[in-house]
C-alpha cells in the first residue's frame, strides 16, 4: 500500500506535484471521480480527481467535504491546484492537495495511479492474455470510464471491439451485443450511420452525443481515435443523457493517449502476425519446416481444413479489406484460427470439429458476415496435420473455380462439388490433348463464327437432353420448331451418327471441355 507521498512519486514530478501532503500515514485505496455540482462521495483513503473542478469556491468546498470523508488527496489542476485558499482549506482539513501538471490527460492520470497502486509498470500486459497491449487497452478503457463516469468500448476503425470498460451499471441490448460479439452487430451499426454519427467521427476530434433511439438504445457519446490524420477508432461510452461540456472535454482529452496505446498495439500485434504467418505459411507448404512451424503454433494433434478467402478485386480498397477480414478473423471464433495471406487469397487452418472454434463455427460466422463485395471462399478436405498441403491445393483448385464463375454459392466445399472438379479436371486435360480439334465441331464452331448461328449451344442441349426436343429448347429459350430446325441444319452441315452412343459421349466430352475453358 502506498501513501499520497510515494504515489505521486511513482507516477513522477511530469504529472504530479505535491501542495499539501496531508496525513503520512494514511494510504490510498482508490480513485474517484469528483462529480460537478454534486456532493462528494469518496471513501476512507480515496484519491478523488477534481476533473471539472475549475473555480475556487468549488475547489474549497470538494477539498472540505473529502476531508469530512477521510479521503487521501483531493486531485486538481491549476490554478485551483495552486490556489492559497484551496491549499488552507486542505491544511485545516487535513487532506492532501496534488497539483494535476496542466496538459495531462485525466484517464491517463487515472491509468498511472492504477498501475502504480497494483505494482505494475505501466503498458505491463497481463499474463492472463497471449494479445500484446490487450490488458493495457483494457485498463485503459476502465480509466476512460472513469472520467466520463460511464461504460466504455474502444473500437477500432472497422467496429470491432479492443478493449471495454469492466463497469456495466449502465448498459443495453446493444452493448452487449457489441462486446459479446466483440463488434457493433449490423442492425446497430446501421441506424448509426442513418444518424451521421460514422460521418461526424470522420471530421474534427471532439466528442458527439448521440441521442437516444425509439428501439431503447441508450444515448452515446462518442469520439474519434485519430493519429497524424489516420482515424484509427473511436470510443463509445453509454451515458443516461446529455453531459456537461467539461466532461465531454475531458472524454475527448483521453483520445491521444489511447491513439498512442492503439499505435502500440498495433505494431505489436503486426510483428507477432507477420511471425504466426511466416509459420502457418511452412505449415501449408509443407517440406522440412512443418513440424517446428505445427509446434511454434500450438497446432492440435486432429483433423484440419485449409480454407482459402479470396475477395473480388473489384476496387483499390480489396487489400484494406483483406486486411480487415484477416483482423476480423483472429479476433473470431473459439481458438484463433491460423491465418496468413499469399498473394490475393487468406488462407485459415482451423480444426474440423463441431465446437470449439472448429470450421462449422467460422462458416456460420464467415457467412453471417457482412462484406461488400462478398468472399468467395474455398474449404478443403479434413486432413492430418502433416497433411495440410494438400488440403490446400485443394482448397486452391475450388477458389480457382469460384474466381471464374462455375459455381453460384459462395461457400464450396471440396467433397461437395466432387462432379464439378470432374468436370474442370476432364476439360483441363481435353484442352491439353487438342480434342476440340477432333470430329465435326471444328466446322460447326466456324458456321457459328461466321454467320452467328448458334450451333454448338443447341447440339450441347439436345445432348444434354435426348429425346426431349421441349426441355432442350427451353433450357435454350427457343421455340421447340426453332430447336428442331436448328437440328436439321447440323445434319446437313456434317456427317454425325447421333444414334450411336460413343459418338454422343465424346461430343459432350468435347462440348463440355470448350465450355469450361471458355469460362476458365
Amino acid at each position: 500500500m502506498l501513501d499520497v507521498g510515494a504515489l505521486v512519486e511513482r507516477v513522477g514530478p511530469t504529472l504530479l506535484r505535491t501542495v499539501i501532503t496531508g496525513e503520512p500515514s494514511v494510504c490510498v485505496g482508490d480513485v474517484v471521480i469528483a462529480e460537478p455540482g454534486e456532493p462528494a462521495s469518496a471513501a476512507e483513503g480515496d484519491l478523488v480527481l477534481g476533473i471539472a473542478v475549475g473555480d475556487r469556491p468549488s475547489a474549497v468546498e470538494l477539498v472540505r467535504r473529502c476531508g469530512e470523508l477521510g479521503a487521501a488527496a483531493v486531485l486538481l489542476k491549476a490554478p485551483v491546484g495552486t490556489d492559497e485558499q484551496v491549499a488552507e482549506a486542505a491544511r485545516d482539513s487535513g487532506i492532501g492537495l496534488v497539483e494535476v501538471r496542466a496538459g495531462t490527460a485525466w484517464a491517463q492520470l487515472v491509468w498511472l495511479i492504477r498501475a502504480a497502486m497494483a505494482g505494475t509498470g505501466v503498458g505491463q500486459a497481463s499474463e492472463s492474455t497471449a494479445d500484446p497491449g490487450v490488458a493495457d487497452l483494457f485498463r485503459l478503457a476502465d480509466a476512460v470510464a472513469d472520467v466520463v463516469d460511464a461504460p466504455v468500448t474502444i473500437e477500432d476503425a472497422h467496429s470491432q471491439v479492443l478493449a471495454h470498460s469492466a463497469r456495466q451499471d449502465l448498459t443495453d441490448p446493444a452493448r452487449i451485443s457489441t462486446i459479446m460479439g466483440r463488434r457493433q452487430p449490423d442492425d446497430v451499426l446501421a441506424k448509426f450511420r442513418s444518424r451521421g454519427t460514422f460521418r461526424q467521427l470522420t471530421k474534427g476530434s471532439s466528442a458527439i452525443f448521440v441521442p437516444a433511439q425509439q428501439d431503447g438504445t441508450l444515448p452515446r457519446l462518442v469520439v474519434p481515435i485519430r493519429m497524424g490524420g489516420e482515424l484509427l477508432g473511436s470510443m463509445w461510452a453509454v451515458v443516461p443523457g446529455p453531459v456537461s461540456e467539461e466532461r465531454a472535454s475531458a472524454f475527448a482529452d483521453t483520445a491521444p493517449l489511447v491513439a498512442l496505446q492503439l499505435l502500440r498495439w498495433r505494431a505489436v500485434a503486426d510483428v507477432q502476425r507477420r511471425r504466426s504467418a511466416e509459420q502457418v505459411r511452412l505449415l501449408l507448404d509443407g517440406g522440412e519446416g512443418w513440424r517446428a512451424a505445427a509446434n511454434e503454433l500450438a497446432v492440435p494433434n486432429e483433423a484440419h481444413r485449409v480454407i482459402a478467402i479470396e475477395i473480388p478485386e473489384s476496387d483499390d480498397s480489396a487489400e484494406g479489406h483483406r486486411l480487415a477480414l484477416w483482423e476480423w478473423i483472429t479476433r473470431g471464433v473459439g481458438r484463433r484460427p491460423l491465418v496468413t495471406e499469399a498473394g490475393a487469397v487468406l488462407y485459415a487452418i482451423v480444426p474440423d470439429r463441431a465446437r470449439g472454434g472448429g470450421w462449422p463455427e467460422l462458416r456460420e460466422a464467415l457467412v453471417s458476415h457482412e462484406a461488400s463485395p462478398p468472399p468467395l471462399i474455398a474449404v478443403g478436405t479434413a486432413v492430418a496435420v502433416a497433411d495440410v498441403p494438400r488440403s490446400r491445393a485443394q482448397a486452391d483448385e475450388l477458389i480457382a473455380l469460384l474466381r471464374a464463375g462455375h459455381m453460384q454459392q459462395r461457400v464450396a466445399v471440396y467433397e461437395d462439388v466432387w462432379h464439378l472438379l470432374i468436370l474442370s479436371r476432364m476439360a483441363g486435360a481435353s484442352t491439353d490433348a487438342g480434342v476440340g480439334s477432333l470430329g465435326p465441331l471444328p466446322v460447326l464452331r466456324e458456321h457459328d463464327r461466321a454467320q452467328g448461328t448458334e450451333y454448338l449451344p443447341t447440339l450441347h442441349a439436345w445432348l444434354r437432353h435426348p429425346g426431349d426436343p421441349r426441355r432442350a429448347s427451353r433450357e435454350l429459350r427457343v421455340h421447340p420448331n426453332t430447336f428442331r430446325y436448328r437440328m436439321k441444319r447440323i445434319g446437313q452441315l456434317v456427317e454425325v451418327d447421333l444414334d450411336d452412343p460413343d459418338v454422343r459421349s465424346a461430343l459432350l466430352v468435347q462440348l463440355l471441355a470448350e465450355r469450361w475453358a471458355q469460362h476458365g
